[in-house]
């Protein structure tokens, strides 16, 4: 697989590594990243110090793109409640408890992937590695709205949506204790955790990450909101939440144990109450309803 090379104009001098090789490629800035950090991309015939690095008249960028690998996932009879399908498109209501794509700690079968495979064969598979149509994700125990690309160019498209942020996310969520005002902006940038690497934490040398909420609802001991993201960092609601000091309930990383503990015993509440409301792009909106457990803690509650 050789490298192919472009050289840099004065059109593109201060532009930055990443962002022309995204738009030159047709490729997503995540993925360009991904390909410079596995050294498929290089400037000048070196490796980049960094993806963001500017470039200037007369540099060269030379890249390859590797052959996507086959996906070593298996089709799995696993129901999927879905929303809306198209030749491009499927949208499904993500059930609590499934992880969204086969991973190495421990997750190998039993995911959305799996269960996707057998509903459709016809799934994209772009940047290297064939992900099965996966756009996006959530965490194990979050329901809710999830996009699955039929094909590459869908794929892309929704891609360069999501980094974009021309996608409006709206999540519900129930929270510890009652919000000091109605609405609200978290602005707090996350880094992954230096000890433990499957937590987020808030750092200054994180992510740039901004959460708004609304309140819908007052409980005796509890918040009900909506929830939008302009970012969409890991954990990013959940750690934003709990960062304020009205963590999300029944969240067992970033939560308060005894809340936790009061809601499962009182309320059958066994997951975080976290849930993709509603997607929305180009004029189109995708809505999926709480699940039960949701909605049976909220009947109890009221």
């Amino acid at each position: 697989m050789q490298f192919q090379s472009l050289k840099i104009t004065s059109k593109n001098q201060g532009e930055r590594l990443d962002s022309f090789a995204a738009a030159k490629l047709k490729l997503t800035r995540n993925t360009i990243q991904r390909l410079i950090s596995e050294d498929h991309i290089r400037l000048n015939n070196e490796s980049p110090k960094k993806s963001g690095q500017k470039l200037k008249t007369g540099d060269k960028l030379s890249y390859r793109l590797p052959v996507a690998k086959a996906s070593t996932a298996k089709p799995e009879k696993i129901p999927l409640k879905i929303i809306h399908e198209d030749k491009n498109l499927i949208v499904i209501n993500k059930s609590p408890g499934i992880v969204v794509h086969p991973d190495q700690s421990g997750h190998e079968t039993g995911t959305i992937v799996n269960a996707v495979l057998a509903h459709s064969k016809n799934l994209s598979g772009i940047g290297g590695e064939k992900r099965p149509g996966i756009v996006h994700r959530l965490d194990k125990d979050t329901s809710g709205v999830l996009l699955i690309a039929k094909n590459d160019k869908t794929h892309k498209y929704l891609s360069e949506l999501f980094q974009n942020r021309q996608i409006k996310k709206i999540y519900t969520a129930l929270v510890s204790g009652h919000m000091k005002t109605e609405t609200g902006r978290i602005d707090a940038p996350i880094k992954r955790g230096s000890k433990e690497r499957q937590q987020m934490a808030i750092n200054k040398q994180g992510k740039h990450a901004i959460t708004h909420f609304k309140v819908q609802k007052s409980f005796q001991n509890a918040s009900l909101l909506e929830v939008q993201i302009e970012t969409g960092r890991t954990h990013q609601i959940r750690i934003h939440m709990a960062s304020i000091g009205h963590p999300i309930i029944g969240d067992q990383t970033y939560g308060d144990k005894k809340i936790n503990k009061a809601f499962k015993e009182k309320y059958g509440l066994t997951r975080q109450f976290l849930h993709a409301s509603s997607i929305t792009y180009d004029k189109k909106t995708y809505k999926a309803e709480l699940w039960e457990d949701l909605k049976s803690t909220l009947n109890l509650l009221s």
